[in-house]
């Protein structure tokens, strides 16, 4: 019995997995229908592969119906914007009416089916056209029989390899079991429990004190604060989004890199977030979705490196939860993107530079060590070369605020005087220099001070007031008068700048 149909049939099958690399998606019972992807073959990334004895054209034509239904859902699982199918029949005679024009290609909303029937008659043509698409020869020399152990071994050949693709891609997923996952979110919810207990997770001072990024603090040589906001959270609902999003991605990336490589990523990812922050947001924060979206950068290395098991298993769904993120970040105030961003391209990096298990490319690792370092070095250089851009008026004023709550006026007049210096004149700075001037009891330079805020400011009452407290305390009795008036004319509500007046005037 000639059973060339059989043996052509496997043989294509043989050459797509072997040659061409192409996936097996999926099988039919009987084995006659395969499903093939390679979404890395931009031409044609789905075939089907069909062994039938045609007969009539009208159910070829409802076959050709489904095929281009079923090849529309595998392109919206794994290829964005328009895909081709090539749908390949292996008969022994083509139908016996009319078909010719079902050989035309259809179009099934972003997919083109093109459908080709392979018979004994018209195999020459046909293997010689998938030689041209392809770019690469089948060699298929017709034998006069072929025996049903050929057949049996060449399809065993076929799904042995296919088999061994499938378990090399699921062993991509065995590197490691998840360990620092955990351990991280139990450090982060100690953290939030230490800071509640020594005064708030939403408290500023409680967070300038014990961690958070700061520029202020940062440029005078804290560095750990780069890393330290990786475990502090402001807020309980801060606490429980980022932890859930670590329970969910973690465990992946742990799976993916194994357990040391997830804490390189994870650790520089938190750092680069914090390095962006410091250079783009003069804010403090704190927080893992640095890191977290260092964990998303591995997945998107990932997904570079292995696209169509990237797309298969977590893909679409990957990058609709990151452009949500940096959606809401960009719209939602006191969201800091810069520093999603950051552990975002941090991650990848990081990513890039450890590359994956088993797989060594030495030049690729080094290459990106190099620009990694030299960029993350020169970022660093120029947010230390520039404090007078990384740092404003309201976040000095926020670090005076603790200082003076500590009673520390040493630090707080060196803060403020070296904000002073280095940034824009500012009523506020020179009004908190004053105010810790006044509790070293320098009344001389308070005075000049608040006079310097008020030339800035000619509506600021507060420092009309404390300008004249001061000038009454150095006997300048007149100009306290006058400082007084006008503090009440400012803000004629306010019963202890009337209660002053009424004294110097009385």
């Amino acid at each position: 019995m000639n059973k060339l149909e059989d043996y052509l049939f496997w043989k294509l099958a043989h050459f797509l997995i072997h040659k061409k690399e192409y996936r097996l998606l999926r099988t039919s019972p009987s084995q006659e229908e395969l499903w093939f992807e390679r979404v890395e073959n931009k031409q044609v990334p789905i075939i089907r592969l069909r062994r039938i004895d045609l007969d009539w054209s009208n159910w070829l034509a409802r076959d050709i119906e489904n095929s281009g239904n079923n090849g529309e859902a595998i392109r919206r699982q794994l290829v964005r914007g328009e895909a081709n199918v090539l749908n390949l029949y292996v008969s022994a005679y083509p139908p016996v009416d009319d078909y010719d024009f079902l050989l035309s290609e259809s179009k099934f909303l972003k997919t083109n089916v093109t459908t080709k029937v392979i018979t004994r008659d018209t195999y020459h043509k046909e293997i010689s056209e998938l030689e041209y698409i392809f770019s690469e020869e089948i060699r298929f020399e017709k034998q006069e029989e072929y025996s049903s152990n050929e057949i049996e071994d060449l399809k065993n050949a076929t799904l042995e390899k296919a088999v061994e693709r499938i378990r090399m891609e699921k062993s991509m997923f065995e590197n490691g079991k998840p360990l620092f996952t955990y351990v991280f979110m139990a450090l982060q919810i100690i953290a939030y429990l230490f800071l509640e207990w020594k005064g708030g997770s939403t408290n500023t001072a409680t967070l300038i004190k014990y961690g958070a990024k700061f520029n202020p603090l940062i440029l005078e040589g804290q560095w750990w604060r780069f890393f330290t906001p990786i475990l502090l959270h402001i807020g309980f609902i801060h606490l429980f989004m980022n932890t859930l999003a670590l329970y969910y991605l973690g465990p992946t990336i742990e799976k993916i890199y194994g357990r040391m490589r997830f804490l390189l990523i994870y650790l520089f990812a938190g750092f680069s977030g914090s390095v962006a922050s410091f250079l783009f947001t003069t804010n403090l924060s704190a927080g893992a979705s640095g890191a977290i979206f260092g964990c998303f950068g591995a997945l998107l290395y990932f997904g570079l490196n292995y696209r169509s098991l990237f797309l298969r298993t977590m893909g679409f769904n990957v990058l609709v939860v990151i452009a949500i993120n940096l959606s809401l970040g960009f719209t939602i105030p006191g969201i800091d993107n810069a520093g999603h961003l950051g552990g975002l391209v941090g991650g990848f990096l990081a990513t890039a530079v450890l590359h994956f298990p088993k797989q060594k490319k030495w030049l690729q690792k080094l290459l990106v060590l190099f620009l990694t370092v030299g960029g993350m070095g020169s970022l660093l250089w120029y947010g230390y070369a520039n404090p007078e851009k990384i740092t404003d008026a309201q976040s000095v004023m926020v670090l005076s605020q603790v200082y003076l709550q500590d009673e520390n006026y040493d630090e707080a007049y060196h803060l403020l005087t070296h904000a002073i210096q280095t940034h824009h004149s500012s009523a506020e700075l020179f009004f908190q220099l004053s105010y810790v001037e006044i509790k070293q009891n320098d009344l001389a330079s308070a005075e000049l001070h608040l006079k310097k805020a008020v030339d800035l400011d000619q509506y600021f009452h507060e420092a009309f007031y404390n300008l004249s407290l001061v000038s009454y305390e150095l006997g300048n009795k007149e100009d306290s008068l006058t400082y007084a008036q006008k503090a009440a004319e400012l803000a004629p509500e306010r019963e202890e700048y009337q209660s002053f007046l009424n004294k110097i005037q009385e």
